[in-house]
């Protein structure tokens, strides 16, 4: 966390460059700007997990960034001093794996990011959401693609939704190791795809998707 005011001209700049949608949506009146992302969309297995995140204005998290281009190491970090800080509220919504086969993964999406700003103490009045335009939220809100390289509200989501998905995927590692998921958290390697051919689907796969449905019809 720093003062802005001590940044070196290149955190500055990239500072101005992160705040710039927060500081558009602020100029118009509005002061609990949370920025929302998801993880865990495209897995095989486990829940999909979204965050809300609001950043008071003017705090700059040093390597602040879209959590996939982050270093595990760095991203963990970034979780500690994120979660660690009271001046940032944060909500985090998940929606598991049996929710995903009913209502399917776009609307699983929408439901976990709905309770992450429920889920905020912050009461955000405005939303950043990453990626394309949803429907379904009742607050006013941009999305913005690649809003996780270019919002420090949306990046701080990304983290927390990130390390809340791995770290829920670690515990189910634990029931079922055959599987892998403390390495591959769900996603669908050519280790995961085996064991799931080898051992057939555990609990917490989701059952609507590929190749999990073809190998349950199989059988």
């Amino acid at each position: 966390m720093s003062d802005t005011a001590l940044l070196e001209p290149k955190d500055q700049i990239r500072f101005l460059e992160l705040t710039r949608f927060e500081r558009e949506v602020n100029g118009k009146g509005f002061k609990a700007i949370a920025g929302i992302d998801e993880a865990g969309r495209g897995p095989l297995a486990g829940p999909v997990v979204a965050a809300s995140c609001i950043i008071p204005e003017g705090l700059f998290l040093p390597g602040i960034n879209d959590s996939k281009i982050l270093s595990p190491k760095e991203r963990a970090r970034l979780f500690r001093e994120i979660i660690g800080n009271t001046s940032i509220s944060y909500g985090i919504g998940i929606v598991e794996h049996y929710d995903i086969d009913e209502f399917n993964i776009y609307r699983a999406t929408i439901m976990a990011m709905n309770e992450s700003i429920k889920n905020n103490p912050g009461s955000p009045d405005y939303l950043l959401i990453d990626g394309l335009p949803l429907p379904g939220f009742s607050l006013p809100n941009t999305a913005i693609v690649k809003g996780d390289s270019k919002s420090i509200s949306i990046a701080g989501a990304s983290v927390i939704a990130k390390e809340t998905r791995d770290a829920l995927m670690i515990q189910y590692h634990d029931s079922w190791p055959e599987y892998g998921f403390n390495a591959h958290k769900g996603y669908g390697t050519a280790f995961h795809i085996e064991a799931i051919k080898k051992y057939g689907p555990c609990p917490i796969h989701r059952k609507s998707f590929e190749p999990v449905k073809s190998l349950l019809l199989k059988n």
